[in-house]
């Protein structure tokens, strides 16, 4: 009989948000007239830019036409996308990224865990607590990781504790780390990093010749001037940092799928026999081994969010979105709960009101104002006691959930 890879059966409850809905699912079933709210997990509800729509509409013309049909396309993306990418993301920000660099995917969640790939099995990884699940999840999935305590974590993985205590910004560990996970804006908290901050993290990685896994999925969201896009505006950070982005939520593409990592041609790793191997050459050929690349009409989309039209629509959107995040923050405030984020970021991290637990927070909320949200417990044992509300929905949607919270759950 075949065998499995026993490290899935380390995963002993289900992936945070699949629970989320099984819960939402029930009291459905048994409330079918109840008007459900949804305000947990990180999905868009606005259209797809005009620009971006208009721009796929053409390339599906394309392929109806001998002369401009597209098979295949190259693995790592386009290379009119990418340089279109190097010089509006990066270049303009003074980061020296090539558009060799940048890799085209279907998507950041993906790449996040199937950078793994490149990596041995003997790495120390750190990880922020609260975190994104997918980043320690998919390093269960590899055998990265021992078995998981009674508070939910990994034997074998570094915890580093965020909380309003440090402005849910990691300290530096005492110990050496060969990966490192960091995401800002932050998911879930809302927290930013100043350069300063990001700084410290890149001394300390090119001190122990360790790589930073750096989420910049938010960047869309930074509206102040002085915080950092990119990793790579930190000096030295092409030495030891891979950027990982989206379409998804600056761009509405969550259901189109476009993303993109960065792997510099500067980053090497140590080969067992002690020599160094560049990165990209690793990531280059996992990619051409196990991706086909993402489809010329979806990347001619992508393409549009950097025309001028694009630019001011998708400027629209991110500012549509964190409108709602003010209006959350500003109705949970008057409600009496202790919020933190919505700012330069589209999620808002609020302590759970009269001690409740994340998962009591949630079926209350559930029950008495049909709103759903996400438990602060479900990204790591330090999120136990704070929730996560999204900004992405529709404004009517979140004028009415905090009209709902503020007549019948007002701490």
């Amino acid at each position: 009989m075949a065998t499995i890879n026993d490290s899935y059966l380390k995963l002993k409850a289900g992936y945070l948000f699949p629970e989320i809905a099984r819960r939402v699912n029930a009291f459905a079933q048994a409330n079918p007239d109840a008007s459900i709210i949804k305000l947990g997990i990180g999905d868009v509800t606005e259209p797809l830019p005009e620009a971006c729509r208009t721009a796929m509409i053409k390339a599906v013309e394309d392929m109806g036409d001998r002369s401009s049909f597209k098979g295949y396309g190259p693995e790592q993306g386009y290379s009119w996308l990418r340089e279109k990418i190097a010089t509006q993301d990066f270049q303009a920000r003074g980061c020296e990224i090539e558009p060799g660099e940048i890799f085209i995917s279907d998507g950041s969640k993906c790449d996040t865990g199937n950078i793994l790939d490149i990596f041995g099995s003997n790495n120390t990884i750190a990880v922020t607590d609260p975190v994104y699940p997918v980043y320690v999840d998919t390093n269960v999935m590899a055998g990265n990781t021992g078995p998981v305590n009674d508070a939910g974590e990994f034997e074998g993985l570094v915890y580093l504790p965020i909380s309003a205590a440090n402005n849910f910004t990691a300290a530096i560990p005492s110990q050496k780390v060969d990966l490192i996970y960091l995401c800002f804006p932050n998911n879930p908290t809302g927290a930013t990093a100043s350069k300063d901050y990001l700084k410290t993290w890149v001394d300390y990685a090119n001190s122990h010749g360790s790589i930073i896994l750096f989420d910049a999925a938010y960047e869309a969201f930074i509206t102040d001037p002085d915080l950092p896009h990119s990793i790579y505006e930190i000096e030295g950070a092409k030495n030891c940092a891979i950027e990982f982005r989206s379409f998804s939520k600056n761009a509405g593409f969550t259901g189109t799928r476009c993303a993109l990592t960065v792997v510099p041609k500067t980053l090497t790793g140590k080969a067992a026999d002690g020599s160094d191997v560049e990165l990209w050459k690793l990531w280059n050929r996992r990619q051409s081994t196990k991706f086909n690349g993402v489809s010329y009409i979806v990347q001619r989309g992508a393409e549009a969010v950097y025309s001028e039209a694009g630019q001011a629509q998708v400027k629209a959107l991110v500012s549509f979105y964190l409108e709602n995040a003010t209006i959350i923050r500003e109705q949970l405030t008057k409600a009496g709960l202790t919020v933190y984020g919505g700012i330069n970021a589209p999620y808002i991290w609020l302590k759970t009101p009269n001690e409740l637990s994340s998962w009591d927070f949630f079926d209350k909320l559930l029950q008495t104002t049909n709103i759903v949200g996400t438990p602060g417990s479900g990204f790591g044992a330090a999120g136990e006691g704070y929730f996560r509300i999204s900004a992405f929905n529709s404004r009517d949607n979140v004028n009415e959930a905090m009209k709902r919270i503020l007549e019948k759950f007002k701490v």
